[in-house]
């Protein structure tokens, strides 16, 4: 029902100051923009709000609010249009002034499905993947490989990107001789690695899995491995296997105080690789800060922080070797850290250099020197170039939704959506 209100009778300031004490609440709420600008500005005329004083020009435009309840910085527009026009309508919008769109929806959901496939990685890392995937030929990157990283987040807020996007214990202290206290001093030169522990829990008396991650401080290449327990000869087994996966001879095994390192087992294998073994310092927490935060990135990120069972050890440990190693060595960016000093000595650190951890590892002066025995450039190039960034998330996709459909009942939602933390956080709130 439209409701018309007549005003005409009302012509003086005085009315209105009775009027607005006697007339709170009302509105002309059923009115359209043109019926309120065209009552405003037979308002304006009416009282003469022009040549009204200041107290007057007051009273009027509260009235002017109370009726048609628009905000007071676009009343102030509206009477300065009336003043250079002598009229108030509304605005073409024809004429407004908007920035050309330069990501279409396409651009979005190819977003989305590089944020599925990789887990949601950072703005710099992202756009590496795009000039990658635009590198190895698709065009659909073309757009999105010359995007700002800013940007990134921006269009990650858009709600077309949002239809298609899938939205750690103790360790055991031990008092022992073994490994050197010290922060390693890697001058540039790979095989100074960054050990931790990342515990699955324990839930009913059931224990957890055990990730174990192994990262290289001048590379960030990254070795994770997965074992039921940490006992001194399963560790010297797994640790093993683990350092196979590096290319480059080991030099120093860097861990904190725990005894699943600082044991005989694990100093005898370290001997037998002639590699020099350390440990963090007491109070030093940057001393093994890099492994700490790779666990955080990447252990968590993909596994969560909820009960894994011992059992399920031999399955992730087979996903690790087989397919997620080589995505985190070979396309999987990584920030590496620009390092200035200001006037009073202050270090400061800039991401600005995003690469894969093996092009991190041939972009050193003379790579060959430092690769394993029986390994070349040319196979880490050929293994590199493989698979696109995308072309490969896409074949370990299914190989990680089967991991989580086996390592917890109805994990199939929580593998699409890049980790186990939606079902597990139902379990455990459950």
């Amino acid at each position: 029902m439209m409701m018309k209100m007549d005003d005409s009778e009302i012509t003086t300031v005085a009315q209105i100051k009775r009027l607005l004490s006697a007339s709170k609440g009302l509105k002309l709420k059923s009115a359209t923009k043109e019926e309120k600008y065209s009552w405003l500005q037979t308002a304006i005329r009416r009282f003469g709000f022009h040549d009204l004083g200041r107290k007057g020009k007051g009273l009027v435009r509260r009235y002017m609010q109370q009726i048609t309840g628009t905000s007071t910085s676009q009343l102030t527009r509206l009477i300065k249009r009336h003043l250079l026009t002598g009229v108030i309508k509304p605005a073409d919008g024809r004429r407004r002034h908007r920035f050309a769109q330069t990501y279409s929806r396409e651009d979005l959901e190819l977003l989305a499905e590089t944020d599925n496939l990789h887990g949601r990685l950072s703005g710099p890392a992202t756009r590496r993947i795009f000039e990658g995937e635009r590198i190895s030929g698709d065009k659909r990157y073309k757009r999105l490989c010359g995007i700002s990283p800013s940007h990134i987040y921006n269009l990650r807020e858009r709600p077309a990107y949002k239809a298609k996007a899938l939205t750690v214990s103790r360790t055991k202290s031990v008092q022992t001789a073994i490994g050197v206290r010290c922060r390693p001093d890697p001058s540039g030169k790979p095989g100074y690695l960054r050990v931790d522990t990342v515990h699955q829990g324990d839930l009913n008396g059931v224990k957890g899995v055990y990730h174990i991650n192994l990262i290289d401080e001048v590379t960030q290449w990254e070795v994770l491995a997965c074992v039921p327990e940490i006992g001194e000869v399963t560790m010297e087994l797994a640790l093993g296997q683990a350092l196979c996966g590096f290319p480059f001879r080991i030099l120093e095994f860097h861990s904190d105080n725990g005894g699943e390192y600082l044991n005989k087992k694990v100093a005898g294998l370290l001997n037998r690789e002639l590699a020099r073994q350390t440990k963090s310092r007491s109070s030093r927490t940057n001393d093994n800060a890099l492994v700490e935060g790779k666990n955080g990135s990447v252990v968590r990120k993909l596994m969560g922080h909820w009960h894994i069972p011992m059992g399920y050890a031999g399955d992730i440990n087979g996903f690790y070797v087989k397919w997620y190693n080589r995505y985190l060595n070979y396309h999987r960016p990584c920030g590496y850290a620009t390092i200035t000093f200001d006037q009073k000595g202050r270090r400061h650190r800039k991401y600005e250099d995003y690469r894969t951890p093996c092009e991190a590892f041939l972009a050193l002066d003379k790579p060959g020197q430092y690769l394993r025995e029986g390994l070349s450039i040319e196979e880490l190039e050929e293994t590199a170039k493989a698979y696109s960034a995308n072309g490969y998330a896409r074949l370990m996709q299914p190989e990680k939704e089967k991991l989580f459909k086996k390592v917890l009942p109805g994990g199939a939602a929580a593998a699409k959506n890049g980790g186990l933390a939606t079902e597990l956080r139902r379990s455990t709130v459950g």
